[in-house]
């Protein structure tokens, strides 16, 4: 652990803490305000302003965004612990996908996953991929998985702007490091000077990501603990706490401020298990944006962000010359299910005419942990207001729980049910196919269904828009995330609904909520809606790492009747038997529900 007064000079290179990536030195970008296209003057998304709702509308640019990837796993050490990391070009963490509102963004990707050979998948987080639900990289959903030695491309429209990030949902492959930024340019409502770019906030195993999943599914021996908190990758770690190769005061990541600008912070939790909290010592930070909706600004010394999520924050250079002073991002040890050997990780922020080298000197602003939540509802207000419809068309209660299954193992259900995917039997292109019985076994038809039970699909038919009173009698808060929609978060509480919307006339929206902490006795709830305008197979799950093995997923069907008229591209088909291929003479060793967000 770093002490204050110490020299922050690395004893490890950023090639043996982070192989290519630049994330956390000097030399990593700041971030423009637009990469520019075929446009003439102006910006490129015109007509466009910070007033125009995402989604709803989306100018097109005309611009495809190319990038190439090579997924392959070696050794480094981001911490000083020598660990295997799955990286993106050579990167960890992954190099950034960048665009304007409105370009296509193309991802060229191939596996050279080998020793042990396996798949891999892409999911493009918050993206809503309105005309393109088969990218959106879910395998045994929207996809097969890329096998090892194959190649895929990735094809979508950035129809939302601000911060996001992309990752693997192939089991819990992010959670051994194969997940990076993606910003998305757009209109913005507040004014400011420097865009730092990404701060990518994330818990570490030192473990294989394969040996913590078989030991975290709540089965003897006990869960493996998590080892670090990283910011942009890198953290020093005590050597103490290992019997590992491990050099002490491998670095930690460094930015610099300049007086009297305000800087755009992309605060990203790219975690797999804890809650982070936030802040910079001796700095207000002003929240201008939550996941994908810009808000009304308001402050805060801490900002607490759950797994998935993202905050786009607003710091004013209040320091001198001279002078440095702590990042900071605390894992939540409440708020987890598996505790941290080391919680708290920091960052060093430099104003001009500092040595880069010395250490920050200054204190933590104090905060006391009373709940796993976001902020208030009431407190957080989308800047353009889009209200939901008068009466939902559909309304789903859904409970979630753990329980013992018939083979005596733990899991998570969702709605009653379970979920495991079925990698070489992706849902998508099963409800693309015409003429056959698709009723979920949930549902109330006699027939026979396409899917099978453990699919946990969810059939919402033709209704125009779906309201969903989730209720959580299990004592830990939940991250839940839902694929291709924003979502309305319509109330919070405990114990019962009572129909009543916080801030009616403009509920907050977003794409990863928190359902808080309950009781069998007194359940949390939580309730959210949104427009059934994407017709698609859309995963919606926890999106803590050993919560989704444990099968925390449902999938949503909506507008089925849709879905055969969108055509699957035949590339999805050439997958798939590639992977058929591999898995016929490979063994694929999955031990959970097969997806990880």
């Amino acid at each position: 652990m770093v002490e204050a007064g110490t020299l922050l000079l690395a004893n490890l290179s950023q090639t043996a803490t982070n192989g290519a990536s630049l994330w956390g030195t000097f030399e990593a970008p700041k971030l423009p305000d637009f990469l520019g296209s075929n446009h003439k003057g102006g910006f490129p998304w015109s007509p466009y302003g910070p007033g125009s709702p995402p989604h709803l509308v989306t100018p097109h640019t005309r611009m495809t965004r190319y990038y190439e990837w090579t997924i392959s796993r070696e050794n480094i050490a981001p911490d000083g612990v020598d660990t295997s990391v799955i990286l993106v070009n050579g990167q960890f963490p992954g190099p950034l996908i960048e665009a304007d509102w409105g370009d296509e963004i193309q991802v060229t990707v191939h596996n050279q996953l080998s020793s042990p050979g396996e798949g891999t998948t892409v999911h493009w987080h918050g993206m809503t991929q309105q005309a393109t639900p088969w990218m959106d990289g879910v395998p045994g959903v929207s996809q097969c998985p890329i096998a090892p030695g194959s190649t895929f491309v990735y094809k979508f429209t950035a129809d939302q702007y601000g911060t996001t990030w992309y990752h693997s949902h192939y089991s819990a492959q992010y959670t051994g490091g194969l997940f990076g930024p993606m910003i998305i340019h757009g209109p913005t409502h507040v004014p400011y000077d420097i865009d730092i770019g990404p701060v990518m906030l994330n818990d570490w195993w030192h473990t294989n990501y394969f040996d913590v999943i078989a030991h975290d599914l709540f089965l003897p021996p006990s869960p493996v603990l998590v080892d670090n908190n990283l910011i942009n990758g890198k953290m020093s770690f005590n050597c103490g706490l290992t019997n590992s190769t491990c050099t002490p005061n491998a670095g930690v990541s460094k930015f610099t401020f300049e007086p009297g600008k305000t800087h755009r912070l992309r605060l990203i939790n790219a975690g797999s298990e804890g809650m982070q909290r936030f802040s910079i010592d001796n700095h207000k930070l002003t929240i201008i944006a939550i996941d994908f909706i810009t808000v009304a600004p308001f402050e805060s010394d801490v900002v607490s962000i759950g797994v998935g999520q993202r905050y786009d924050v607003l710091v004013n250079g209040t320091g001198h010359p001279g002078e440095a002073y702590w990042m900071r991002s605390n894992y939540s040890q409440k708020c987890a299910s598996i505790s941290n050997l080391q919680p708290n990780a920091l960052a060093a922020v430099y104003y001009p005419e500092t040595d880069h080298d010395s250490s920050p000197n200054s204190t933590a602003n104090p905060y006391v942990e009373t709940d796993c939540m976001n902020e208030p509802l009431n407190k957080t207000v989308p800047f353009i207001p889009i209200l939901p419809p008068d009466a939902a068309a559909t309304t789903k209660e859904m409970e979630m729980n753990l329980i013992q299954n018939a083979t005596g193992h733990l899991v998570f259900t969702l709605g009653g049910s379970t979920f495991r995917a079925n990698f070489n039997k992706p849902l998508l292109p099963l409800a693309n196919l015409p003429g056959v019985v698709k009723t979920p076994n949930n549902g109330t038809s006699n027939e026979t269904s396409i899917y099978a039970p453990d699919s946990n699909v969810y059939d919402f038919g033709k209704h125009s828009s779906i309201r969903l009173i989730l209720t959580n009698p299990l004592t830990l808060a939940h991250p839940m995330h839902l694929h291709g929609h924003n979502v309305w978060v319509l109330a919070e509480g405990m114990g019962k609904w009572d129909g009543k919307v916080t801030n009616a006339k403009n509920p907050m929206r977003r794409d990863t909520f928190i359902i808080n902490a309950g009781t069998p006795e007194l359940p949390a709830y939580t309730v959210i809606e949104w427009v059934a305008d994407n017709p698609g197979v859309w995963p919606f799950h926890c999106h803590v790492t050993a919560h989704t093995s444990l099968g925390f997923m449902a999938i949503m069907l909506e507008r089925p009747d849709l879905i055969p008229k969108r055509q699957i591209p035949k590339e999805l088909d050439h997958l798939c038997k590639s992977w058929d291929a591999w898995s016929n003479s490979n063994v694929v060793n999955t031990i959970d529900s097969g997806v990880k967000t």
